[in-house]
């Protein structure tokens, strides 16, 4: 078992390296007379691997305009989001690549239509508006306008380890749908029993607090559990937060990552890494996003738990958009484009695929596996693993006690995530939180009070109001 799990975690890793080191730009390439118009398409690594599931929607939409039709390209970019966010940035400013659609991820919105980069959006880019799950495409508008559709969406998970709660003498190892933080602790607590303590076992979770937006990302979502209603910026963009609420935010934060319940060195783990320290064992708890779920599941079948992540949850994701640069004639075809790549069969698709899906209709065959034409590889058998091949066990939709994975604990965590803070200026703002909040995980770090203080008087300076 031990030798499965850890080739199931290098199989991620390897994954996830990719993701960092392929892709190229797209060059400014005139088309001759003879070749098919095109749509370029703009996007960061395919988690589900080579020719994943975004390159065959991307085939599909070909196959459906044929020979003498639009022919969209799809260009994964390098890098991480970051370099990623400032690529685009400088492509779309310079002209020096011809993009039609992007790929955006959510928190990019507002900084991409404020700088005039992408452009309003009509209805003919979206297919049954009203199926979309609110929260998810509340993160397309900006300034009252639509800039984006929803792609695939993005939320924290808890996966836990079911052997290290039995042997632990844990009364059950089925969480449901509704753990605290509370119960989280009792549970470390029991696992942390020198007397049943498992192998290899460390301390009681890990989840991604390096220095990157993963550190923003947990702040966001200890604030907005420690305080009702918790939002850094409004819907203008202007500061909207306290040093009182900062304060209770920053207690929250440091209680969850405090020993003996965090593995120490989650304060330097990215996604990589936490994965692989939960799948070696190290911990039995882990916090990460749902397309590792069937990997997770291939390694470790029925002794993998998942559910909701106790508090509030993060929205993630990605949008598509189309660029400002590219002409009338083109842009409208690809808005269909668009559409086409975000309708109720792509959005199944996706969820097969392993990402989180943006439409409840997606949801609607919760125990079963969603019907999907589009991609073929997908349609039936088993589900496809992150390396992009099929894979010989399917992750289960149907959990223990009539629990369905995606209606009961993908679709509503998602329905209730919150919300990044929402401004143009948001690359200031992660980085100011990453910054500031990095005191926590020093030698000597400061009182919840004074990382409050200094994280309002630099948030302060950042954003107007």
């Amino acid at each position: 078992m031990a030798r499965r799990l850890t080739a199931a975690a290098l199989s991620l890793l390897s994954l996830l390296a990719l993701a960092s080191c392929t892709g190229k730009e797209a060059p400014k390439q005139p088309q001759g007379a003879a070749d098919p118009p095109r749509i370029v398409v703009a996007s960061g690594q395919d988690v589900t691997g080579k020719n994943g599931i975004r390159q065959q929607l991307i085939d599909a939409w070909n196959a459906k305009e044929g020979e003498q039709g639009y022919r969209a390209r799809l260009v994964e970019l390098p890098g991480s989001a970051d370099q990623q966010r400032s690529q685009l940035l400088g492509a779309l400013q310079s002209g020096s690549a011809e993009y039609d659609v992007v790929n955006l991820d959510v928190t990019w919105i507002p900084e991409f239509a404020a700088a005039g980069l992408i452009r309003p959006l009509t209805g003919a880019a979206v297919k049954s508006p009203d199926d979309i799950i609110e929260a998810v495409d509340r993160t397309s508008f900006w300034d009252g306008e639509r800039y984006a559709v929803p792609f695939n969406s993005d939320v924290g998970l808890l996966y836990y380890r079911k052997d290290h709660l039995r042997e632990a003498g844990a009364s059950g190892t089925e969480l449901g749908r509704a753990v605290t933080w509370a119960d989280l602790r009792r549970l470390i607590d029991a696992v942390n029993d020198d007397s049943t303590k498992p192998a290899d076992y460390e301390e009681g979770w890990t989840t991604q607090l390096a220095a990157y937006e993963g550190r923003t990302v947990n702040a966001i979502e200890a604030f907005a559990s420690a305080v009702p209603d918790f939002a850094l910026t409004d819907e203008d963009g202007r500061y909207s937060a306290d040093e009182a609420q900062l304060t209770a935010g920053v207690t929250e934060l440091r209680e969850r990552t405090a020993s003996p319940y965090m593995l120490e060195e989650s304060s330097g783990f990215r996604e990589a890494e936490s994965l692989s320290a939960f799948a070696e064992g190290r911990t039995t708890f882990l916090r990460h996003w749902p397309y590792v779920y069937p990997a997770l599941y291939e390694g470790f079948k029925e002794e993998l738990g998942v559910t909701r992540l106790p508090g509030k949850a993060v929205l993630g994701g990605q949008n598509l958009a189309v660029t400002s640069n590219t002409s009338e004639q083109r842009a409208a075809k690809a808005a269909e484009l668009i559409a086409f790549l975000t309708d109720p069969d792509s959005e199944r698709c996706l969820l097969r695929a392993g990402f989180a899906a943006t439409r409840t209709s997606a949801y609607e065959h919760a125990g079963g596996t969603p019907e999907c034409r589009h991609a073929s590889a997908y349609s039936a058998g088993p589900s496809a693993s992150p390396t992009g091949e099929s894979a010989e066990v399917k992750a289960p939709d149907q959990l223990a006690g009539g629990v369905s994975y995606s209606r009961d604990i993908l679709l509503p965590s998602l329905s209730q995530a919150v919300q990044r803070p929402r401004t143009p200026l948001y690359g200031a703002v992660t980085q100011t939180l990453i910054t500031e909040l990095g005191a926590l995980y020093g030698h000597r770090p400061p009182g919840d009070a004074q990382v409050a203080k200094n994280l309002d008087e630099a948030l302060s300076k950042v954003l107007p109001g």
